[in-house]
């Protein structure tokens, strides 16, 4: 059977109907590419359409406020992204008058896009012959020809970036890339794929083998650092509050948070509260309180967050303290804006 005619006639009958999939134009593809990358299609459409809304163009973006960026990005996660989206839009906007690159190696050297995004930008909005190389395009070909490379290693990516290459049919870079993506996002999903109906089922090695559950290799595991947070919501004499930009580089860079005290471990609440009245001492506070009684864990990709919100009181007017309708509008780190909504804003 020929490999690529067949993902490409899968992909014809059953893709999902996306905005992205309806036009040649860069801005879109480029846009929807950064959205997913880590991210599921259905978590990233609405993001998609609020930034198409509000950025119609690429002029558009790079004129933004990077904090409208920021707020409209926010609960998306991995908040690099949205920054390197924002600087390239500048870049393309005011340095290329608004005309995307149009090969493979330069649209590698736009800040947030590596291989895989220009390899995808290239053949999708240029008709470029570069194949695509994304977990999804590990999964397909790992298990297709039996491929037992570990895929953190290092040698890896060329190696499939090769052989996709090499089954790449004339002329249809486009259409075969994107069937490569979609089939394994819909039927060669990484937990118990319907193999029954698959219309590689008859030449797949790890099917024929039984090894549909061991490929492809993945030996490498990410290390997860523990940290635990205490965000303080003060509320002063006219019943404004304070908040601080994260300027540190690192997780949330550039988003807004409430004043932090970051232990080593959890700490007991009593000796927590005492901290927190210490470190305020000089607001003179008349409450200090816990405002949620579990601690809220938050997962990302290479930290566990362990956060705690609590309110503290001060009959003082504080100068850098805002009215609660200045400081909704800031971007937040979404675990944060979720208690806002739930705890704080009612």
């Amino acid at each position: 059977m020929n490999f690529a005619n067949s993902l490409i006639q899968w992909y014809l009958q059953y893709k999902r109907d996306l905005p992205w999939r309806k036009t040649s134009d860069p801005y879109p593809i480029w846009l929807s590419e950064i959205m997913l990358q880590q991210t599921r299609v259905a978590q990233g459409m609405p993001y998609f359409f609020a930034f198409t809304e509000a950025f119609p163009t690429v002029f558009d973006l790079a004129a933004a406020d990077e904090e409208k960026v920021l707020k409209l990005w926010q609960g998306l996660g991995y908040y690099s992204r949205a920054r390197n989206l924002h600087a390239t839009a500048k870049y393309i906007a005011f340095e290329l008058n608004g005309k995307f690159p149009s090969t493979y190696k330069e649209l590698q050297k736009l800040k947030g896009v590596g291989e895989y995004t220009a390899a995808a930008i290239a053949s999708i909005a240029f008709g470029e012959a570069v194949p695509v190389v994304d977990g999804n395009v590990f999964r397909v070909l790992s298990r297709y020809f039996g491929i037992p490379t570990d895929i953190s290693s290092g040698k890896a990516k060329k190696e499939f970036f090769e052989l996709a290459a090499s089954l790449l049919p004339g002329g249809k870079a486009s259409e075969f890339n994107q069937a490569m993506m979609e089939f394994g996002a819909l039927q060669c999903v990484p937990k118990n794929p319907s193999c029954g109906n698959c219309i590689l089922n008859e030449s797949c090695f790890a099917l024929k083998h039984k090894k549909v559950n061991e490929l492809p290799v993945k030996l490498k595991k990410t290390k997860v650092v523990q940290r635990y947070f205490n965000y303080v919501i003060i509320k002063d004499g006219n019943g404004n509050s304070v908040v601080q930009k994260r300027t540190a580089k690192g997780i949330w860079h550039n988003l807004y948070e409430f004043p932090l005290i970051e232990t080593n471990s959890e700490v007991a609440f009593d000796e927590l509260m005492a901290l927190i009245d210490k470190t305020y001492s000089g607001y003179n506070p008349v409450v200090v309180k816990p405002l949620h009684h579990e601690i809220i864990k938050h997962k990302l990709s290479h930290q566990h967050l362990y956060i705690r919100f609590w309110g503290l009181e001060t009959q003082q007017v504080l100068a850098e303290a805002e009215e609660v309708g200045v400081i909704r509008e800031y971007p937040f780190p979404i675990v944060i804006h979720n208690f806002m909504e739930r705890h704080w804003l009612k």
